[in-house]
């Protein structure tokens, strides 16, 4: 008999979301509509959050979590060990990474509507005169997303036909924790607009990720056994996403 079987009772609406604490972690906990618990250490600053099924007793999820310290610690490392990207302050001659390709950013000054424009070396940000680092910000996101927005359709669509299933809307978030996120009942998906900066492969990688949760909601074996199928390399773009540098906190 598995621990939450011996351990679970109804839980109050008012703990739906709640936190534990071991040593000195944080561990904010979810109860839902799931069938297992899943445990997750997010990049960047490596936060810890556990999901368990609607009905377990706290005790039980903070039970589950000390068994797991030893595995989050080692997870903590190994994002505290990744490259940070220093942070942007838009200026002319700074590295920047456009699909996985780096270049680097002239700043235009000029008296016309603000855009961008790239080619295999550099990229032109033209402002107005006197642009603080915000307004510049501002008009290089916009474009990234624009970029992004020129890409996607095709890849979902290419899927949408290869895995038998229909993506009604797509959204692009900046997301500090996740790199896509799927709603299975109403077939939305998620994308980190960070994405942008990373090889096609793995954007297509993570949309491909996504859209599979609308044939199977959770990471169970069944999951990983459809991935296998569909995308035989997931487990090394995985890892070559996870590897590449992360977003700094500044």
């Amino acid at each position: 008999m598995k621990l939450f079987d011996v351990l679970r009772k109804p839980v109050q609406p008012s703990m739906q979301h709640t936190s534990i604490r071991l040593e000195d972690l944080d561990i904010a906990v979810t109860f839902k509509r799931v069938r297992h618990v899943y445990l997750s250490v997010h990049p960047p600053g490596g936060n810890v959050t556990l999901v368990a099924p609607a009905g377990t007793r706290l005790e039980a999820a903070q039970a589950y979590a000390i068994s797991r310290l030893d595995w989050i610690r080692r997870q903590q490392a190994r994002i505290q060990g990744q490259p940070r990207e220093t942070p942007r302050q838009f200026v002319t001659q700074e590295s920047h990474y456009i699909w996985g390709e780096h270049h680097l950013l002239d700043v235009v000054e000029r008296d016309a509507p603000p855009s961008v424009t790239m080619d295999r070396q550099r990229i032109t940000l033209n402002v107005r005169p006197g642009a603080d680092r915000a307004k510049r910000a501002a008009v290089y996101h916009r474009w990234q997303r624009e970029l992004l927005h020129a890409a996607v359709p095709t890849m979902i669509s290419r899927w949408e036909e290869r895995l038998g299933v229909k993506v009604t809307s797509y959204f692009l978030r900046h997301m500090k924790t996740k790199w896509g996120s799927c709603h299975p009942f109403r077939a939305h998906i998620r994308l980190n607009t960070e994405l942008v900066k990373k090889p096609p492969a793995l954007l297509e990688y993570v949309i491909v990720h996504e859209m599979v949760h609308l044939l199977e909601p959770s990471h169970n074996a069944r999951f990983h056994r459809l991935m296998d199928q569909f995308y035989p390399t997931w487990r090394e773009a995985k890892r070559e996403l996870n590897a590449l540098p992360l977003e700094t906190d500044a």
